[in-house]
């Protein structure tokens, strides 16, 4: 062990009462500041991982467009294209347009989705996510004519002020040439089920209705306007975008999930580095407490640095002294910060303390989920402020006069 290093370790551990409570109050200072970064960082990533996982469990992980035209007649051959390949585990087609909707006391403007119910299953939780009702279009009988089901969001249900079995109308003029006296196209169905998937969007404007009605509606013919993927790895999404865009040769439009929603993950990731640089200041309030006990040991440890350099210490040894003694302050907080995180952390994921009310965010309680490189980062930067705010006292003890000290 380096005699620095040694002496450093005593300084540590002794010094007069002041000394030693204000050492422990810096670390305490570090390790609270460590320990709220590392929370924070954890409970942004348990946010960011519940929107990924409902988004997703609604769009799929990839998703392919027609290139030029709006529609795509081959989409039956493309499914089975795309499902051959490694890494694909289902691929459903579906076809995705704006409607308007009435009930018999409301009405509003919706986007309709319609979708092969037996493929939808294996691509999207639509199925997990239907709350009241069946996951089925079956027609039933209405009076002279049978009409087919529909399965509609939660909220829109609400604004609607519809239940299981009342019909609603949809209205559609896709496809009409409204240079003529052109009257929207009214399909009419019944609420077969009522889906809640969390994500406010979905549950008030979304409404999935069988493939072959959205085709009737819209006047599509046999075709679908795209066709969405479940992958394997949803992390994968852009690594095997550009494969399936090479074996379909490059005449659809792939897109992987995170360049379909990039404004909203684009938007969480910068979130993340805004709240990790607001609450690294923390540390940096700590970084003040650093200083001042190593300015105070160095008025209090003068004559012993004066002892030091007639013996033949230089000041470059000095200044390690006092370094070593600010990294030790940090290493102290950024393990104890860590301790303290990961306890929170538990303690919040196993009691659930921190509830969120269900009406107004989608999830019941704040969820928790660690990262390791979140709290290796919050530890080097730690060490980083710890260091640079060593490094005055340091210098200032290295400059102690060996010749004012023997005058004293």
């Amino acid at each position: 062990m380096r005699y620095e290093t040694f002496i450093a370790r005593r300084y540590l551990r002794s010094g007069r009462f002041f000394v030693s409570v204000s050492t422990w109050i810096t670390i305490l200072g570090v390790t609270l500041g460590v320990a709220v970064v590392c929370f924070v960082m954890s409970m942004h990533n348990g946010f960011e991982t519940e929107i990924r996982n409902r988004l997703l469990g609604t769009t799929s992980h990839i998703s392919i467009f027609p290139l030029r035209t709006g529609t795509m007649t081959e989409y039956r051959e493309l499914v089975e294209r795309v499902e051959a390949i490694d890494g694909v585990v289902a691929a459903s087609p579906f076809i995705y347009y704006k409607a308007a909707i009435s009930s018999a006391s409301e009405g509003d403007g919706i986007i309709v989705r319609g979708i092969d119910l037996e493929k939808e299953q294996f691509t999207s939780n639509l199925a997990r996510d239907i709350k009241i009702g069946d996951y089925s279009f079956d027609e039933v009988a209405a009076e002279e004519d049978t009409i087919p089901g529909m399965i509609i969001g939660s909220t829109l249900a609400e604004r609607l002020r519809v239940f299981l079995g009342e019909p609603v109308l949809l209205y559609s003029i896709t496809g009409e040439n409204l240079h003529r006296r052109a009257r929207p196209r009214v399909a009419k169905f019944y609420i077969a089920g009522i889906f809640e998937t969390g994500l406010y969007e979905f549950d008030v404007q979304m409404a999935y209705i069988s493939l072959q009605s959205a085709q009737d509606l819209f006047k599509t013919g046999d075709a679908a306007t795209a066709v969405h993927l479940k992958l394997t790895d949803i992390f994968q999404a852009e690594t095997m975008a550009p494969v399936i865009d090479s074996i379909l040769e490059y005449h659809y439009d792939v897109v992987p999930w995170n360049v379909l929603h990039q404004n909203l993950f684009g938007w969480i990731a910068l979130e993340k580095k805004v709240l990790f640089l607001g609450f690294i200041l923390i540390v940096l309030v700590a970084a003040f407490s650093i200083i001042s006990t190593l300015v105070m040991l160095t008025m209090q440890k003068r004559a012993e640095i004066g002892i030091l350099k007639t013996i033949g210490s230089t000041p470059g040894s000095v200044r390690k002294i006092f370094v070593f003694k600010g990294l030790t302050i940090g290493l102290f907080g950024v393990i104890g910060g860590w301790l303290l995180a990961l306890a929170a952390t538990y303690v919040q994921n196993r009691f659930e303390l921190i509830s969120l009310p269900p009406d107004i965010y989608f999830i019941s309680y704040l969820p928790i989920e660690t990262h390791w490189l979140d709290f290796v980062v919050a530890g080097i930067a730690t060490f980083i402020i710890c260091f640079l705010a060593s490094l005055y006292p340091a210098f200032q003890a290295a400059r102690v006069s060996v010749i004012e000290v023997l005058r004293r």
